[in-house]
């Protein structure tokens, strides 16, 4: 249901302008999006395009995603699309999937109002974080509570307008990231906002606006208030966008990192043998490559290599206790993720695939004949031998081994016994046992 408010009366009134002459491609649309666009108008909602999707279209970028804004309730859109889901506790949205894509729907927004007592509908923390946010509203009221400049514009395609409330072009030829409001009351009301400014600045190679940057240092510990499920999919963001090293910069910069990765950040401030300042941007600069040449990033790998450090650290110390040094990786996994845990909550299967990746790194120093083809035939290998060669162009691992492990998967089988038989310890003849002879 669509609700005015006290601060109606403050709205901004959009300026409109024509797609065609700010350049905008309607071919970039998804069909799909266009489908609930449609959908929505023949039941009589309104229906535009927003956020992001029509920022990308206006630098002449292919858009990821799509978002839709429209008056239509969440039931309602549910009604309208027998593929769509409701989901979201906050802010209830709308997934209306079409196979592999889904097209994101959101009712408008309400401008918070501080006289509705119901906290089914709207409650806010101590910190001033929004908890609950089911306040519905009108077009006008959705705009203020878009967190950015440039992703408060709306775009209709069936009339090719361009509805822009905040100077969202201006700020898009002028290369700037702002904040709508007050930056610092829009960062305690979601602390995640702060993530999303470093990432676009990151990602857009935009300047963040003065107030906004100086908001960002002084609130940066509004994170601790994040439930750690929630950054799970927010850290994937940041270094799966393709400008990974830029976001890792910014969010040292910001004293963002320290909240997501605290024993990380811990080592990376320590001047122990120089190590993250090579290994890790190392590690990001390749994801950005791979994603570039449109190669698959895998979430375990980017937690492994950001806790690399930390686990290496505890390994290290239970090998001083006497441990074994299997036996310690894995002690040191534990530790590691455990520790994570707490801030950012890393779903089992990829904490599984992380400690393979991790003991991976033992095995392929040992190089046995068994270990070997059991290697190879893991399903994880790829990361697994990627991780490795990461280590060795940082001289943690030795150069000779990895060349050796990128030898034996271009050669045939006959050639893979002869690798293994020339290793150290597999050439020597077995010494034959002097025969016992009676006296």
């Amino acid at each position: 249901m669509i609700t005015q408010n006290a601060e109606s009366q403050n709205l901004m009134e959009p300026v409109y302008h024509s797609g065609k002459s700010l350049g905008l491609n309607k071919a970039l649309i998804s069909r799909h999006a266009m489908t609930v666009l449609k959908g929505l108008r023949q039941k009589g909602y309104d229906s535009y395009l927003v956020g992001g999707c029509v920022r990308d279209m206006l630098l002449g970028l292919e858009p990821k995603d799509f978002d839709v804004a429209t008056n239509a309730s969440p039931e309602q859109v549910r009604q309208t699309f027998r593929n769509g889901r409701i989901i979201g506790r906050r802010f209830k949205i709308v997934h209306v999937r079409f196979g592999r894509e889904v097209i994101e729907v959101t009712t408008y927004r309400g401008a918070p109002a501080e006289w509705h007592h119901d906290e089914r509908i709207h409650r806010v923390g101590e910190e001033g974080r929004l908890l609950a946010d089911n306040v519905y509203g009108t077009l006008d009221e959705d705009a203020m509570r878009r967190d950015l400049s440039v992703n408060a514009l709306y775009y209709d395609p069936t009339t090719d307008e361009v509805l822009d409330y905040h100077d969202g072009l201006r700020d898009i030829k002028d290369g700037l990231l702002r904040v709508i409001g007050k930056p610092a009351e829009r960062y305690r009301e979601d602390p995640v906002r702060m993530l999303r400014v470093v990432r676009f600045a990151s990602k857009l190679g935009f300047e963040i606006e003065p107030s906004a940057s100086t908001a960002i240092d002084q609130h940066a510990e509004l994170l601790t208030n994040v439930p750690a499920a929630r950054l799970f999919d927010e850290v994937l963001k940041l270094f799966h966008s393709g400008s990974a090293i830029v976001t890792f910069e910014k969010l040292r910069q910001h004293g963002l990192f320290e909240f997501l990765f605290p024993a990380t950040e811990n080592i990376l401030r320590s001047e122990e043998e120089g190590y993250p300042r090579t290994f890790l941007p190392l590690a990001l600069k390749n994801t950005d490559k791979r994603i570039r040449q449109g190669k698959p990033v895998i979430p375990a790998f980017l937690y492994a290599v950001l806790l690399w450090e930390p686990m290496r650290k505890y390994k290290e110390a239970a090998m001083k206790q006497g441990l074994n040094e299997y036996d310690s990786i894995q002690q040191g996994a534990d530790q590691a993720i455990v520790e994570e845990l707490s801030t950012v909550a890393i779903p089992r299967r990829f904490t599984a695939q992380m400690r393979e990746i991790w003991v991976m790194q033992y095995f392929f120093d040992q190089r046995k004949s068994r270990q070997v083809f059991r290697l190879l035939e893991n399903r994880k290998f790829r990361a697994g031998y990627d991780f490795m060669l990461l280590r060795a162009s940082v001289a943690q691992a030795s150069s000779e081994v990895a060349d050796w492990w990128t030898r034996i998967q271009d050669v045939d089988e006959n050639e893979r016994r002869k690798m293994l038989n020339s290793l150290s310890g597999h050439s020597k003849k077995r010494r034959r046992r002097k025969k016992k002879t009676n006296s």
